[in-house]
């Protein structure tokens, strides 16, 4: 009989069984303890980065490395809240399918879910997270694919705590009066968030009659990576200083939210610049915006409600949900946006397992609405 191969076992693997291995060892990798059985039984815990209470977000994502061609059993079990996030497989990191159903069996212990998975390797190394890893080299690539079409600027905010550039994108026209701020990733894994706002900016840079019309009058500062710390490190929902980023606005305790904060504050001491817009791109278990409701004057006055409405019309067969709400004080992104400039604040939502190929139209056309909507308005 042939020898069987042996494992090519890496440096910084969690835990080693026979002819198995799992390691955690780039960008997003995480995971609380690993034991391999004797029986080949992969055994994972998932536990937040600080001790609760924290947002039931339980990210996940690891390598697996066989010696060969076989099928891996893993139970996920959770520390906290069970199982959310649908398990995902990539062997390059980049290009992600979904587990079949029969590869995946859900069930509750004590009150609180784990689940079972059985995977297919070839021998070579395979991802296994609960949502495609964007991690910060995506977002470099990305943004070195926008500057090829010369109508966006990039350039470094700061540093994020750990020392992690922090970047933005300048869009439109640089003097313009209006200014508009997109956010995106406070939180590490809410992914679809960003999947969702890629194609937005994408559609804002476009070269048809309407971009370019936009741009001439507006100015946007897109943030699409906030919390690079938490991304590399797969935190449920902080960064490195244990703090919920979307719940520091006002406070500014942290140095990501403070560079936002200046953001804000230089549109605001410039007598010439008026901020008209704040949207803070999320995900959750369904696709919402979490907006100012329409009895609270702001300036563009029904701009949201417009803009929405706008949306649904381009949206055929689609139910745009709206939750609208505000407490005064509160320090997210969205009510900071109207309590301080009473401007409309908008957090836009997508759901976990919302289709990908639905997030890139819901991101198309939304940034579509929004910049017909806003050219509505008469100039400032």
């Amino acid at each position: 009989m042939p020898e069987r191969p042996l494992l090519d076992i890496p440096a910084e693997a969690r835990c080693v069984g026979q002819s198995l291995a799992i390691d955690t060892n780039f960008p997003a990798g995480a995971l609380s303890s690993c034991t391999i059985g004797d029986d080949g039984q992969i055994a994972i815990t998932i536990a937040p980065e600080n001790a609760p209470p924290i947002n039931c977000s339980p990210w996940y994502a690891f390598r697996v490395h066989t010696a060969e061609a076989t099928d891996v059993s893993i139970r996920l079990s959770y520390t906290e809240c069970g199982h959310r996030y649908w398990p995902k497989v990539s062997t390059d990191g980049v290009n992600w399918e979904y587990l079949d159903p029969d590869q995946v069996a859900v069930r509750e212990f004590a009150g609180m879910d784990f689940a079972d998975l059985t995977i297919a390797t070839t021998g070579e190394p395979l991802f296994v997270s609960a949502q495609e890893i964007i991690a910060p080299a995506t977002y470099d690539g990305w943004m070195d694919g926008l500057l090829t079409g010369g109508n966006a600027g990039r350039y470094l905010l700061g540093p994020s705590a750990e020392g992690r550039p922090i970047e933005a994108l300048s869009i439109g026209n640089a003097d313009a009066r209006e200014q508009i701020v997109l956010i995106g990733r406070q939180h590490p894994p809410e992914v679809t968030g960003a999947l969702v706002m890629f194609p937005f900016v994408e559609t804002l840079l476009g070269n048809d009659p309407l971009a370019v019309q936009f741009r001439a009058r507006f100015h946007v500062t897109a943030v699409p990576l906030l919390n690079p710390d938490g991304v590399v490190r797969g935190y449920w929902r902080h960064n490195t200083g244990g703090v919920d980023l979307n719940r520091d606005w006002g406070p500014f305790s942290q140095p990501e939210t403070r560079l936002m904060r200046d953001v804000l504050n230089a549109i605001g001491a410039d007598p010439w610049q008026d901020l008209r817009l704040i949207l803070d791109f999320h995900s959750t278990n369904r696709d919402v915006f979490y907006t100012i409701p329409d009895e609270l004057p702001t300036d563009p006055e029904l701009f949201t409600r417009n803009w929405l409405a706008r949306y649904q019309d381009r949206m055929a067969g689609y139910d745009v949900n709206r939750d609208a709400r505000h407490t005064v004080g509160r320090p997210i992104s969205k009510a900071y946006a109207f309590d301080t400039y009473g401007v409309p604040g908008v957090t836009f939502e997508i759901g976990d397992e919302t289709d990908r190929a639905l997030i890139r139209r819901i991101g198309r056309e939304s940034a579509i609405a929004m910049m017909e909507t806003l050219l509505a308005y008469p100039p400032e």
